[in-house]
C-alpha cells in the first residue's frame, strides 16, 4: 500500500519542483480562504450588520502583512537553506531555549492545521449536502487516513497526486471571483441557514474590535512558513525553487483574499448557520447549480488535502529536533520510502484525537489556530533582524527594518489572539507550548546524562575478552532443544541447560526430562531447578542471577522459541519466552537472545 522500497540514490525522485511545492507545502495557506474571511465576519458580526463592510480594509491590511511575510520567508530560505524555518532562525540568533519555543509553537500549529483543514473541508461538504452532517467525524478520520497513506508513500507521490485537485481549486475559485465581479448569476437566490448577527447598537466599532477581526483573519496566513521549513524537500537548486514557490503562494493567496473580500461586500454576506461564508459567495456568484456543486466538491477535497502541508513540514521539523536531541532519535530516521515515517504517524495520532474531541467542528478549532504559527512568525522575523545586524550584508538596514516591522505586527496579532480568544480555547495552546518545551528539556537532559554515563566523547580503555558461559532454558527434549544447544556450543564450550520442576505438581515430570536427557546424552549438563511457584520465569532468573554473582565469565542466555508460519497460530503458544526475555534484559552485562524455529502446521 505504501509502495516499494527506495534506495538513497532514488531520493531525488521524491524531491519536488516549485509547482509541486504548491500542492505539497502550500495548500494550507491557499485553502485558508475558506475560513479566514469567515473568521473576520464572525468577529465583525458582533457589532451588527453595519460593521461587516470593514472586511475589505481589514483584508487589505492582511494582504500587506502577507507580502511582508512572503518577503521575510524568502530571506529565511536564503539564509537557512537546510530548512527548519522559525526554529532554525530562533535557535541560531536567540539561542536554544528560544528555538525550543519556536519548535513547540510550530508543532502545535501543524497539528491544528491538519485538524482545521480537514474539518473545514468536511464543513464545506456538509454545507452543500446537509444530510452528511451526522457523519462529520467518520468522514474527517477517513480523509486523515487517506492523507497519511499518501504521505507514507513519499512526498513526491503525494505532491503529484494532489496537483490536479490543487489546480482545479485555484482555477475554480478564480472563476467564481471573476464571474462574481463581472456578472453574478445567483444574486436573487435565497441562502440557507439563519444570520448570526449581534443586536443593532449593542456593540460599537472600536479599535479593539478591528484588532480582533484582523487577528482572526490572520488565520488565512497560516502555512506561509511551511516552504521555508521544508527547503530540503525541493530538487536542486533548492533555494531558487523554494523561493519561487513562496512567491507563487503569496501572489495567488493575496489575489484570492482580496477578491473574496470584495465579493463579500458586494453581496452583503453575513455569517449564517449551516452555511460557510465561502459557500454563500459561491452561491451568489454562480448560483446553486452544477458549477456550485462542482466547485464545492473541489474545495472540499482540496481543503482536506491542505493537511498535507503539515505532513510535509512537521516530519522535517521533528527530524531536526531529534538531531538536536530534543525529541527521540527515531524521529530522525527515514523509513524504506525515504520519509520520516515516525513524524507522520505522530501527526496523524495527535490530529485524529483533536478531531474526535472537537467533533470535527472548525469553529471550535479556530480560537486555538494561528497562535502557534504567529509565534513562529514573530520569532523568525525578530531573529532575522539580529542575523542582518550581525552579518551586515548589502542593504542590511532595509532588510532589518522590513523584518522588524513584520515582527512587531505579527507579535501584536499573537497577543490579541491570546487575550481575545483565551477563554474560547486559546488557553489550550498557551498550556501546550510550555508542556512541549518541558518535554524537549527532559529528553535533552536524558541524552546528556546517557552520553556521560556511556562515555561518549571519551577515549575508552582497550577492550578485553572474557570466557563465555551459555545458559539454555529447556522444557523437554526436542529438535528445537537440539537446535538451540547447537547454537550455544558454537558460541562456547561451556554450556548449561536448565529446566524448572514445580514441586507438588506432576512428580514424574522432571524424571521424564532427566531420563530423556540421559538417553539423548547431548554432552551438555542439565540443571533441574525446583520451585513451588507457578511461573518458570522467577526460578530461571534466580538461577541466572546466582551464576552472575559467582562467575566472572560473560553470560549469554539463549531462549528457544517456536514461531508458526501463520500469525494467527502464535496465540496458541504460551509466550513464556517474551516474559523471560523481558525479565532477563534488566540485568546489566547479560546477553539475552531468542532462537526461533519456524514451523508450518497448516496441513495438520
Amino acid at each position: 500500500m505504501i509502495g516499494r522500497e527506495l534506495s538513497v540514490k532514488e531520493l531525488a525522485k521524491e524531491q519536488i519542483t516549485p509547482v509541486e511545492g504548491l500542492s505539497a507545502l502550500s495548500l494550507d495557506a491557499l485553502t485558508s480562504v475558506a475560513y479566514g474571511p469567515e473568521a473576520i465576519l464572525v468577529v465583525l458580526a458582533t457589532a451588527g450588520v453595519g460593521a461587516l463592510r470593514l472586511i475589505l480594509p481589514i483584508t487589505i491590511g492582511i494582504v500587506v502583512l502577507l507580502a511582508l511575510l512572503v518577503t521575510s520567508y524568502r530571506q529565511v530560505i536564503d539564509a537557512y537553506p537546510k530548512g527548519g524555518g522559525a526554529y532554525a532562525v530562533s535557535r541560531e540568533n536567540f539561542g536554544p531555549r528560544t528555538g525550543q519555543v519556536a519548535a513547540a509553537a510550530l508543532i502545535v500549529d501543524y497539528t491544528l492545521t491538519v485538524a482545521v483543514s480537514i474539518a473545514a473541508g468536511v464543513g464545506s461538504l456538509t454545507s452543500a449536502f446537509p444530510s452528511l452532517i451526522p457523519e462529520t467525524v467518520p468522514i474527517c478520520l477517513g480523509i486523515l487516513g487517506v492523507i497519511t497513506l499518501l504521505n507514507l508513500r513519499g512526498l513526491g507521490d503525494g505532491a503529484r497526486a494532489f496537483l490536479l485537485p490543487t489546480f482545479m481549486f485555484i482555477v475554480g475559485l478564480f472563476a467564481v471571483i471573476v464571474v462574481g465581479l463581472v456578472h453574478p448569476l445567483g444574486l436573487h437566490e435565497a441562502q440557507p441557514g439563519k444570520p448570526i448577527l449581534g443586536p443593532p447598537g449593542l456593540s460599537t466599532i472600536g479599535i479593539l474590535l478591528v484588532l480582533k477581526a484582523f487577528s482572526a483573519g490572520c488565520s488565512a496566513l497560516t502555512g506561509v512558513e511551511a516552504i521555508a521549513n521544508g527547503v530540503p524537500l525541493f530538487k536542486e537548486p533548492r533555494v531558487v525553487r523554494a523561493k519561487r514557490t513562496e512567491l507563487l503562494l503569496g501572489v495567488i493567496l493575496g489575489a484570492m483574499l482580496l477578491g473574496l473580500a470584495e465579493l463579500s461586500n458586494r453581496f452583503h454576506v453575513e455569517p449564517r448557520t449551516t452555511q460557510t461564508v465561502l459557500s454563500q459567495i459561491m452561491g451568489y456568484a454562480v448560483g446553486r447549480h452544477l458549477a456550485y456543486y462542482v466547485v464545492s466538491l473541489t474545495i472540499t477535497v482540496v481543503l482536506a488535502l491542505a493537511a498535507n502541508t503539515s505532513f510535509g513540514g512537521l516530519p522535517v521539523l521533528t527530524s531536526l529536533l531529534a538531531r538536536d536531541r530534543y525529541l527521540p532519535r527515531l524521529f530522525a530516521v527515514r523509513d524504506d520510502r525515504l520519509v520520516f515515517g515516525n513524524g507522520i504517524w505522530a501527526l496523524t495520532v495527535l490530529s485524529g484525537v483533536l478531531l474526535v474531541v472537537v467533533k470535527g467542528n472548525t469553529n471550535a478549532l479556530i480560537p486555538m489556530f494561528a497562535i502557534g504559527v504567529f509565534t513562529g512568525f514573530t520569532l523568525a522575523q525578530g531573529g532575522l533582524v539580529l542575523h542582518w545586524w550581525r552579518l551586515r550584508p548589502t542593504s542590511w538596514r532595509r532588510r532589518a527594518t522590513l523584518n522588524g516591522v513584520g515582527s512587531v505586527v505579527t507579535g501584536v496579532a499573537t497577543l490579541v489572539f491570546i487575550f481575545s480568544k483565551f477563554t474560547e480555547g486559546a488557553w489550550v495552546v498557551v498550556v501546550a507550548v510550555p508542556l512541549l518545551i518541558v518535554l524537549f528539556r527532559r529528553i535533552e537532559a536524558y541524552y546528556v546524562a546517557s552520553d556521560e554515563q556511556s562515555g561518549v566523547g571519551v577515549v575508552p580503555s582497550v577492550p578485553e575478552g572474557k570466557d563465555t558461559l551459555v545458559v539454555v532454558p529447556v522444557t523437554r527434549v526436542s529438535r528445537l532443544t537440539s537446535q538451540v544447544l547447537s547454537e550455544a556450543l558454537s558460541l562456547s564450550s561451556e554450556v548449561i541447560a536448565v529446566t524448572v520442576v514445580f514441586d507438588g505438581g506432576d512428580e514424574g515430570g522432571h524424571e521424564t526430562v532427566e531420563a530423556d536427557w540421559e538417553r539423548w546424552h547431548p554432552g551438555v549438563r542439565l540443571n533441574v531447578v525446583h520451585t513451588d511457584h507457578a511461573s518458570v520465569v522467577r526460578p530461571i532468573v534466580a538461577f541466572v542471577d546466582d551464576l552472575i554473582a559467582k562467575s566472572n565469565d560473560q553470560i549469554v542466555v539463549l531462549i528457544p522459541v517456536v514461531v508458526p508460519e501463520r500469525l494467527r497460530y502464535r496465540i496458541l503458544h504460551n509466550q513464556t519466552d517474551l516474559a523471560l526475555a523481558a525479565a532477563l534484559r534488566r540485568r546489566p552485562g547479560l546477553v539475552v537472545a531468542r532462537v526461533p524455529m519456524s514451523i508450518d502446521a497448516r496441513n495438520r
